[in-house]
C-alpha cells in the first residue's frame, strides 16, 4: 500500500481538528514508506521551528519502525540508546510526536507533529492514526500510545 496524496490530505485534517478542538496551533508532516514528505501542513501561528521538527519526527517513525516517544528513554545517559539523536545528521527526533503508519505488519508511512508539549502532539498524531486505521480496516495496527 502506498500513502496517495489524496489519503495524505485526509490524514492532515483529521490531525488539524484534534489540533483545534485542543486549541492547538500544530505544524504536521505526512511521510510515506522511504520517510519521503507526502503532505505537510503548518497551520495559522504554528512555530516555524516545527516545519523541521515534525518532519523528522515522521521520517524518525519510518526509519526506527516504532513511535518516536518510544525513543525519549531508550536515549537517557546510560540508556541502550543513549547518543541516538545525534546519528542520520541530527534527523533522529526523540520526542513524543511521531507514529508510523502500518500496513499488514508493514510500515508504509509515518505521521509527525509538532509545536506542543509531546503528549499533545501525539494525540494530534493518533487522530491521524486512527482516521488512517478506520479508511484501511487495519484493525491490527495497534495504536502504539495507548
Amino acid at each position: 500500500m502506498l500513502i496517495s496524496l489524496r489519503l495524505a490530505i485526509v490524514l492532515l485534517e483529521a490531525a488539524e481538528r484534534k489540533a483545534l478542538e485542543l486549541g492547538l496551533s500544530e505544524d504536521i508532516a505526512i511521510v510515506d514508506e522511504g520517510g519521503n514528505l507526502i503532505a505537510f501542513h503548518r497551520m495559522d501561528n504554528a512555530k516555524i521551528a516545527g516545519i523541521d521538527i515534525a518532519q523528522n519526527k515522521a521520517w524518525t517513525s519510518v526509519a526506527m519502525q516504532m513511535p518516536t516517544s518510544n525513543l525519549a528513554n531508550a536515549a537517557l545517559p546510560g540508556g541502550p540508546s543513549f547518543g541516538i539523536n545525534t546519528t542520520n545528521q541530527g534527523k533522529i527526533v526523540i520526542l513524543g510526536g511521531g507514529i508510523p503508519l502500518i500496513f499488514n505488519n508493514k510500515v508504509v508511512g509515518g505521521v509527525g507533529v509538532s509545536g506542543a508539549t509531546s503528549e499533545q502532539d501525539i494525540e494530534v498524531a493518533n487522530a491521524a492514526l486512527l482516521t488512517f486505521n478506520k479508511m484501511t480496516n487495519a484493525g491490527s495496527n495497534s495504536n502504539p500510545n495507548k
